[in-house]
Order: C-alpha cells, then structure tokens, then sequence
C-alpha cells in the first residue's frame, strides 16, 4: 500500500490519478488533497477517498467546503489558501505527491514536499522550467526522486531503464501538431478560444490545451527534458506525429533507437510514476498496431509555431530565461483565453517581454530571484497587452 497525496485533485491530472486510486485500492492510500475552488468535486473526493488533510486554495470558499463536509462520519484537517495547499504537499506519510497544479503555482508546494522526503510524480512542467535552477539540487540533497507523469517524459523516463546515462545521445519529443495540425497559417488569424481547447487526441485542461496548439507545450518540455535527462538543446528534437502512438523516443550512442508506444492515455504515464519500479497489470485496452494504422512523421513548421523557437532560445539561455518565458506564457494564455488577445498576440507578448528582460547576472538563481522574475514577466505582458492595444509599435516577430 504506498500512501499519496494529489495536487490539483479536481484538475485534469488529479481526477485521473485518482481513478487509479479507485481501480487499485490495495496498492494506494489517498493521505491529501488540495484544489483549487471546485467544491462540490473536492467534497465528492473527500468522501469517497477520505484523506486526512485537505486544502482550497480559494479562501473564500472554506466556509462552503466545510458545509459540505459537515455530515461525514470523519473529520479531515481542512485548509485554505497556498500555505495550506502547501501544508498537503509536506503532510503526514504519504511516500508520494502528484503534483497536478497548473502553472508555476505548483513551485512552491513542490519544493515543500521535497524537502519533506517526498517522492514527486511530476505532472507541473513548470517546476522545472521556472525552478529547475533550485529544485534538481535540492531533490540531489534530500535523496528523493523526481518521476515523470506527463506522457512525453515517461516516455523517455521509461526508454532509459536499464540504460546507463552514458549512453544516451539524443531525446526525440514527438508532437501531435495541436488543434491546428491541419490549419494554413493564413488561417490562424481567424483562431477562436473554442478552436483552440479542441485538441485531437488528448483531453486535457484548457491552458495546457492551448500550449499544445501553439506547440509552447513542446518547447516547455523541451526545457524540461534538459533538467530531467542532462542533455544539452542541440540533443532534444521536436518531431510532429500526429497520431500520438509513439509518445517519444531517445537514441542511444550506437544509433539505436528506443520508442514507448500506447494509445492517447495519460492514466499511464501517471500510473507509472506511482507504481514505479514496479508494472502493474491493467485491463486497458491493448495497443493494436493494425488498428492504429500508419504512424507518420515531419518537422514542425518553425513560422506557424514560432513558440517553439523562444523555448528553445530561452532554454539556451538558462538562468532565469525560462521563468521569464514560463510566466509570460501563462499570463498571454490567460489573456487569449479571456479574450483579451488574439491567438497570434501570444508568441508576440512572449517575445516582447522576454526581448526587454535584462537581468542576466546568473545562472544559478536563487528561489526568490526565481519568484521575482516570475512576477515581473506577469507585469510586463500586462504592460505589452496595454502597447498593442493602443497600438503603439513595438517590436513583433517578424
């Protein structure tokens, strides 16, 4: 019985990860949760999974939560608010966290639970991009392990058992193209917040929806995999498939080539990082290659994607670059996805804000200087979004 806590229980990670709870009872114990504001769903979970401690972020929804939980016959420990979200990540005995928080919201409760001896089932990309500078020496230090849950990473997580580190040459992050796969460029000034959360073949929440269709996702875990794996950019490839049956690949010195394969199912990347080293049997459907048919492959179109390009350049640039990057995405998402921008304005807010960052003093940040450049890089998309909405000109991509 391993013992875990979920973050962002009511997310797209956490209801999922938690439907692995449901179908292996005996093999793991639900200790925390925490969520965001959806009480009736985080109820729901209370009383089905009935976790020692439990937090929502939203403060002016405790008083709610604990109505709703009133009529139990247990009493968890209830908590509001990011101290208490972090409070879950570091509590009691669970050997586990899935850290399902979207964006860098997830830094913070993450590092706390590694410092606690926590093992992480990494489901927040930005834990690394924003804080990798802080968090690998830290997992180093309190001998914990960092296991992927995210489909791409437990694809490359999975090829390397048994490979020595050594003998890895080069990362292969395969693409499904997002919702505009099939889109001219000409045609993706027409984009629409409802086009954009369609995506093909995953289903997944609404900002991580919209990075895949400007394919930021992919260069997000192109930073990523640098921390995870240790490999230089030059050594991390994008290549579009969009049938998502091949979830990533790694090529050894020898030029071998290692694939994971397996239907559209983030239930098994996050399996994995639960059960690991361990292979638990599941009676999922079966990956049938006559079924799935043809398996193709391209480079990605760098001028219909540009997102892709400012990773790669913000990773090369290390440092704080990526959390400038980092922020600067999730506050232009935000805007698209209030309507506020276009789907286009997206690379052009992120390029303006990471072209006028100028604090590149050091490589190895500090948690604050980490949390300060986040901040900043918020406040300047919102200063850039006012520039283009006057329309005064400043520098686009070209």
């Amino acid at each position: 019985m391993k013992k875990i806590s979920i973050l962002g229980s009511t997310g797209s990670i956490g209801t999922q990860a938690l439907d692995i709870v449901s179908k292996y009872p005996e093999r793991f114990q639900v200790v925390g949760l925490a969520a965001n504001d959806n009480v009736q769903l985080l109820a729901q979970q209370i009383k089905k999974f009935r976790p020692e401690i439990v937090a929502i972020c939203n403060e002016s929804k405790i008083e709610l939560l604990k109505e709703t939980v009133a009529s139990l016959d247990y009493s968890p420990i209830l908590l509001t608010g990011e101290v208490g979200v972090t409070e879950v990540a570091c509590y009691g005995d669970s050997e586990s966290v899935v850290t399902g928080i979207v964006g860098c919201a997830g830094l913070l409760p993450t590092i706390a639970a590694i410092e606690a001896g926590k093992n992480i089932a990494l489901a927040n990309k930005e834990t690394l991009i924003a804080g990798g500078p802080v968090v690998l020496p830290l997992v180093e230090k309190h001998g914990v392990k960092l296991l992927p849950a995210d489909s791409e990473h437990s694809a490359i997580f999975q090829c390397l058992q048994g490979v020595s580190p050594e003998a890895l040459r080069r990362i292969i992050l395969t693409a499904s193209g997002g919702a505009f796969l099939d889109w001219p460029v000409e045609k993706l000034h027409f984009v629409t917040v409802d086009d954009a959360i369609k995506h093909p073949n995953w289903s997944m929440g609404r900002k991580i929806t919209v990075d895949s269709a400007t394919l930021m996702n992919k260069g997000l875990e192109v930073i990523e995999a640098h921390y995870l794996f240790g490999l230089d950019y030059k050594n991390i490839d994008i290549v579009i498939h969009p049938q998502s049956i091949i979830h990533s690949l790694v090529e050894l010195q020898d030029t071998s080539v290692l694939a994971q394969l397996g239907w559209p199912n983030m239930r098994l990347p996050l399996l994995y990082s639960l059960s690991w080293p361990e292979r638990i049997y599941t009676d999922w459907e079966q990956l049938d290659l006559i079924k799935a048919g043809s398996l193709t492959f391209w480079e990605p179109d760098y001028q219909k994607y540009p997102c892709m390009q400012l990773a790669y350049a913000a990773g090369r640039a290390g440092g704080v670059m990526p959390a400038v990057l980092n922020a600067a995405n999730e506050q232009a998402v935000a805007f698209f996805l209030e309507k506020k921008i276009t789907f286009l304005d997206i690379p052009k807010l992120i390029e303006i804000v990471c072209g006028r960052f100028t604090n590149h003093n050091t490589l190895t940040p500090t948690l604050e200087e980490i949390l300060e450049t986040d901040r900043w890089a918020r406040e300047a998309v919102v200063q850039a979004f006012q520039e283009l909405a006057k329309g005064d000109k400043i520098m686009f991509i070209k």
